[in-house]
């Protein structure tokens, strides 16, 4: 062989030995054979792989009915076993192209199915294709959301629970390979569809739908086509209300205005469909007028009166007897919830939607304040004459 022959032949070797894939690497390839419990997968006219034993399983579905002519990809295990062939493994390919397939579904906002493995006071764990991924209980939709009264993290875990086993449609929201970290939302898949629903409302519609839920910042109204906004408990009444059940009812039939599209978030109002009671208090009331109420509630500073069905008034503990009553207990015991009593309005703010009671037949706090001021006084008044007669003695 010439100079020129072994100097071509050498170059030649150095570039097949250059395309042969290094170990570890991910190889692409086509099925040449499927038989006797291995796959042997030509590697683009450069070597023979084989796939065999443990290394066949499945990753991915995409290796589960293997075909001669089927595109696949593997990872390299060694460059040359006992045959002569290189060996391959469809595990690590497998799990390398479901992560990538996750980054891809995140990229691309691309819903995806997962199903509940199992449940903590937490959030969920799932499995995304052959990867387990977790969604905090924040990222589940509406429908699936625990409202739990007073938010009891062992009713929460029940909830959640009984999700177990259910397949949900859910986005990826965050998939880092190196941590083994996948987080998905099926808040998100929620999110998007009510966007193309939004589209057909603008704020200060007026919408007609069903109380879904009650908690201590407000109400739920499912309206539309699958639509849900919330009404905050400030929006549901005129009058000063403690919890939205003292008004409304889960199930009940209301009307609403939408004040708020933040993304997919509604918020609604009731209230602003009614006129302001308020604004024509000083036409119903005045200042000095005898009127009667019903305790609606007792706090510590006071009893909160329920003069009409909206318009509430405040009668401040030091109106309400002419001594010092000394503590909530004897407040609930001289004015239980639901009792009727006089009081004279002595203060009127529509702006502010308040208005001052005192009972009737209390003297006012200035009167009180004199009388309390004039005693000293007196006292003093009383012993000039005494300390007179004791020095004429």
């Amino acid at each position: 062989m010439s100079a020129a022959q072994n100097q071509d032949f050498a170059t030649l070797l150095k570039d097949y030995f250059a395309k042969l894939p290094k170990v570890d690497e991910i190889i692409k390839g086509t099925v040449i054979s499927v038989d006797n419990g291995a796959i042997r997968i030509d590697i683009n006219g450069l070597a023979t792989g084989v796939v065999r034993g443990r290394e066949l399983f499945a990753e991915s579905k995409q290796y589960g009915n293997l075909k001669v002519g089927d595109e696949v990809e593997a990872t390299v295990l060694e460059l040359e076993n006992e045959n002569g062939e290189m060996e391959l493994s469809f595990r690590s390919a497998g799990h390398q192209k479901v992560w990538d397939n996750m980054m891809k579904s995140r990229d691309e906002n691309i819903t995806v199915e997962a199903k509940v493995l199992a449940a903590n006071k937490g959030g969920l764990m799932m499995q995304v294709d052959a990867l387990t991924g977790f969604m905090p209980v924040s990222q589940l939709a509406p429908e699936n959301y625990p409202r739990v009264p007073g938010g009891d993290k062992n009713r929460i875990l029940e909830h959640l629970k009984g999700l177990i086993g259910q397949t949900l449609q859910v986005k990826v929201l965050d998939a880092h390979q190196k941590d083994e970290k996948l987080i998905v939302s099926e808040k998100a898949v929620w999110e998007d569809e009510q966007k193309v629903v939004l589209d057909k409302y603008n704020i200060g519609d007026e919408v007609e739908g069903e109380v879904s839920a009650l908690t201590t910042f407000g109400a739920f109204i499912k309206f539309g086509t699958g639509l849900e906004g919330l009404v905050h408990i400030s929006e549901i009444a005129w009058q000063r209300i403690d919890h939205p059940k003292d008004v409304l009812k889960v199930g009940d039939r209301v009307k609403a205005q939408i004040i708020d599209l933040n993304k997919s978030k509604i918020y609604l109002s009731i209230k602003r469909l009614i006129d302001d009671p308020w604004k024509l208090v000083k036409e119903k009331y005045t200042i000095g007028e005898k009127v009667e109420g019903e305790v609606h509630k007792v706090e510590p500073f006071g009893i909160m009166i329920k003069l009409d069905e909206q318009i509430h008034g405040l009668a401040h503990i030091s109106e309400l007897a002419n001594r010092p009553i000394k503590s909530t207990e004897e407040l609930r015991e001289l004015f239980p919830i639901g009792s009727r009593h006089a009081f004279e309005i002595v203060s009127i703010e529509p702006a502010e939607h308040r208005l001052g009671l005192r009972l009737f037949g209390v003297k006012a706090r200035s009167e009180k304040q004199e009388e309390k001021t004039a005693k000293p006084e007196a006292k003093e008044e009383s012993k000039e004459p005494a300390e007179t007669s004791e020095a004429s003695e």
